[in-house]
């Protein structure tokens, strides 16, 4: 996807943003990862429409299952006790697939859309939970939201520009 569809699904202040995380990134030799569920890889799709992104992005994951966060790093401790859809299971994505992909920076993001989960009965049917890992400190960076829009690409939307603006605004720090 070329830059001009950024702007036209983003718009220019999103496309904008974008740059700079990854020039930020760039210019102080980090890396980032992320590991997606609801989101189904959107944040990792709004990175690489920026042109040099490959520079700083090292590897993602779109884990719906529980399996497979497992799998990816996720302790099943943390998924049992506090559920799938947890600020302790977003903070176990992100510091599994920073971890895994040995990046600066890891992306957790699991939570529903609006769609009753069958396997996963609790939580609240439009929270989102968002983790930044900085591995370089051991930070964790929490952070949900309640989306309710008419689609779930509206509510992928209002979640990265969520997950954009809190990692723009710690990386400018």
């Amino acid at each position: 996807m070329s830059l001009f569809w950024c702007i036209i699904i983003y718009g220019d202040r999103m496309e904008n943003k974008l740059k700079r995380i990854v020039n930020i990134l760039k210019d102080n030799g980090k890396t980032i990862s992320t590991m997606e569920s609801c989101t189904g890889g959107a944040i990792v799709n709004a990175i690489t429409n920026v042109p040099g992104a490959s520079t700083v992005l090292n590897f993602s994951a779109i884990t719906y299952s529980n399996d497979f966060k497992v799998k990816m790093g996720v302790d099943k401790n943390i998924i049992d006790k506090y559920t799938v859809y947890s600020k302790e299971t977003a903070r176990g994505m992100a510091k599994a697939i920073s971890d895994f992909a040995l990046s600066s920076y890891g992306i957790g993001i699991t939570g529903k859309l609006g769609k009753r989960d069958p396997k996963n009965k609790c939580g609240n049917d439009n929270q989102v939970f968002m983790c930044i890992y900085d591995k370089g400190i051991d930070k964790y960076i929490d952070f949900d939201i309640f989306v309710d829009r008419d689609n779930r690409r509206d509510d992928k939307k209002e979640v990265l520009e969520e997950v954009v603006d809190r990692l723009l605004s710690y990386l400018e720090k």
